[in-house]
C-alpha cells in the first residue's frame, strides 16, 4: 500500500485508536511515527535496550525475529529509539522518515493509514554511530498486571509543521531561550501524558539536549510532571534530529525494562 507523503504537522487530536493486532493503543502523530502508546487490558509494553545498537534497518529486522522467537509477531513492536550520527537539515530527516515509513508499509504495520509506532530519534554530541542506528524498542505482550504502560515519544520545541519558522525562539540558545523552549516540550509531554497514563505512573522521564538542565529541571519539569522530583530525569548528552530544535523529551512508564544482545540471544 502506498501512502502519500504530506507536510509534517504536530495533531491536535487527543483521542487514541486501536491497534488490535499489537494489543494498544496509540494518539496519532504524524507520517514518520505516533505520539506515544498505551497497551489495552491483558497487556503490557515491554522496553527493551539494545547491549549493542544496530544499524536501523538491520536492528529492525532483528528486532522482528526476536519478537517471533518469543511467540509474538511484527505488530507486537510499539516504539522505536533511533540515534542518528547528527541533526538532519528539514531535507535530510524527510528523505530518512520516507525511508523509515516505507519499511514499516512493507511490514504492513499501519492501522487505516496511520502509523501507530512511537518513536524517539537524536544525535549523540560525543561517540556518534555513523549512520542512524537502532538503541531500543518497545513491544507488548499479554500480562495480568493491574496498571496501565504506555510509552511517549519524544518530541522538541516545535508545534505546526516541520518548518523552521514554527521552532521556538529559533537559532536562539540563550539561558532563556532554553527555558521558553523546554517550557513548550514540557507541555507537549503533558498533553501526552493526559491521553495516555498518569504521572504517577511514570516509570522513566528522559531529556536529550546539550545544554545546561538545573533550572530547567527546578523551573519547568518538576512543576509540570511532579514524578520528575522522585525519578530525576535521565539526561543524554544528545541533540534533537533536526537542525534548531535544541531541546527534546520522551517518557516512558512501564513495569519490565530489560537489555537485550543479538549477538548473544536467540534470534
Amino acid at each position: 500500500m502506498t501512502v502519500l507523503y504530506t507536510p509534517f504537522t504536530t495533531p491536535m487530536n487527543t483521542s487514541v485508536t486501536a491497534n488490535p493486532r499489537g494489543g494498544y493503543r496509540f494518539l496519532p502523530g504524524i507520517e514518520p511515527y505516533s505520539s506515544g502508546v498505551v497497551a489495552e487490558p491483558g497487556w503490557e509494553i515491554v522496553h527493551a535496550t539494545l547491549a549493542r545498537p544496530l544499524v536501523w534497518h538491520d536492528g529492525l529486522d532483528s528486532i522482528r525475529r526476536h519478537l517471533e522467537h518469543m511467540g509474538r509477531n511484527r505488530h507486537a513492536l510499539c516504539g522505536v529509539e533511533l540515534r542518528c550520527p547528527e541533526p538532519f537539515s528539514m531535507d535530510g530527516f524527510v528523505a530518512f522518515n520516507r525511508q523509515y515509513r516505507s519499511l514499516l508499509e512493507d511490514w504492513d504495520m499501519l492501522v487505516d493509514g496511520a502509523n501507530p509506532i512511537a518513536r524517539t530519534n537524536v544525535a549523540p554530541v560525543e561517540n556518534a554511530p555513523n549512520e542512524s542506528v537502532v538503541f531500543g524498542f518497545s513491544y507488548t505482550q499479554p500480562s495480568n498486571i493491574n496498571r496501565t504502560t504506555f510509552v511517549v515519544a519524544g518530541g522538541g520545541e516545535l508545534r505546526g509543521s516541520l518548518d523552521a519558522k514554527n521552532i521556538v525562539r529559533v537559532g536562539e540558545t540563550s539561558e532563556d531561550a532554553i527555558i521558553e523552549k523546554a517550557r513548550c516540550v514540557v507541555e507537549i509531554m503533558r498533553e501526552r501524558l493526559a491521553s495516555l497514563g498518569d504521572n504517577e505512573l511514570l516509570s522513566q522521564i528522559n531529556v536529550y539536549t546539550a545544554h545546561n538542565l538545573r533550572r530547567v529541571f527546578a523551573e519547568e519539569i518538576i512543576p509540570v510532571l511532579p514524578a520528575a522530583a522522585h525519578l530525576g530525569v535521565r539526561w543524554y548528552y544528545s541533540r534533537p534530529p533536526v537542525r534548531h530544535i535544541e531541546f527534546e523529551m520522551d517518557m516512558r512508564g512501564v513495569v519490565r525494562d530489560v537489555v537485550i544482545d543479538f549477538d548473544c540471544s536467540d534470534q
